[in-house]
């Protein structure tokens, strides 16, 4: 209930709306609505079904996060009301996409569901990725050439197993950490993924495992250390970053 009071609060505000036609909408006394958004109060679940409904926000989002921190519009409310993304746009469109440090994995698989952390995590912006929410892991090893220690690969979330395509390569957030693989068929209760490098065979990843799914889109090469990034330097890096990858691109394509 960290946030209830303060959402309710903002979100009256944002439709412009008395406390008096809230609890009418509600079917409370205004009295006792003022107790929950003064905070000392908790509401039932009954209520809280129905403040739900009448923002058409979850309570998921009610409850823990801090409404006046994003735009509703570009909040990504994930199945389950697990989590929330927030896609955060810069001045001339292009998303900003939070960059994972490679220390920090297992920082990421318990506090991917924490808005906080999140925004906490230093960003790109990469001008050619608009549509979609994307952001930046490391790959390790050697079972994905030509992607080596050191390289960053930028997913596109992906809500729903049944969203992935057999034959695309994914950046696997598991409870154990991080995978990049690609998809080599869709179970009933999990997926099994394979290394381009044959020498690892392939292998199933149930879906209590699997906790998130990110499309590959890019990749950010060794020698630019994205961690070191500013918000002052990194327009002129983005455009060496782009003929980076379209060099790429030419590799895998031949």
């Amino acid at each position: 209930m960290l946030y209830f009071a303060g959402n309710i609060r903002y979100l009256r505000d944002k439709l412009e709306i008395s406390q008096r036609v809230l609890a009418e909408g509600l079917e409370i006394d205004r009295s006792r609505l003022a107790k929950y958004e003064d905070g000392p109060t908790q509401a039932p679940y009954e209520l809280l079904v129905k403040i739900s409904r009448y923002f058409n926000v979850s309570i998921d989002l009610l409850l823990t996060v801090d409404l006046r921190k994003y735009s509703l519009d570009d909040i990504v409310n994930l199945s389950d009301n697990r989590i929330v993304l927030p896609i955060k746009v810069g001045k001339t469109g292009e998303n900003k996409i939070e960059i994972v440090p490679y220390k920090a994995q297992m920082g990421y698989v318990t506090g991917f569901s924490d808005p906080d952390y999140i925004e906490g995590l230093q960003h790109i912006s990469l001008p050619f990725l608009r549509n979609g929410k994307y952001r930046g892991f490391p790959a390790e090893g050697d079972s994905m050439p030509p992607f080596k220690d050191g390289t960053y690969i930028i997913g596109k979330y992906t809500e729903k197993i049944i969203e992935m395509k057999v034959g695309k390569s994914y950046l696997l957030v598991t409870r154990s950490g991080f995978v990049y693989k690609r998809l080599a068929r869709i179970g009933e209760n999990s997926i099994w993924v394979e290394s381009d490098n044959k020498v690892f065979q392939p292998y199933e990843i149930s879906s209590y495992e699997l906790l998130e799914v990110w499309e590959y889109e890019y990749s950010l090469l060794k020698e630019y250390d994205v961690l070191d990034f500013t918000d002052g330097n990194v327009k002129e890096t983005i455009f060496s970053l782009k003929e980076n990858i379209i060099k790429l691109e030419k590799h895998l394509i031949r």
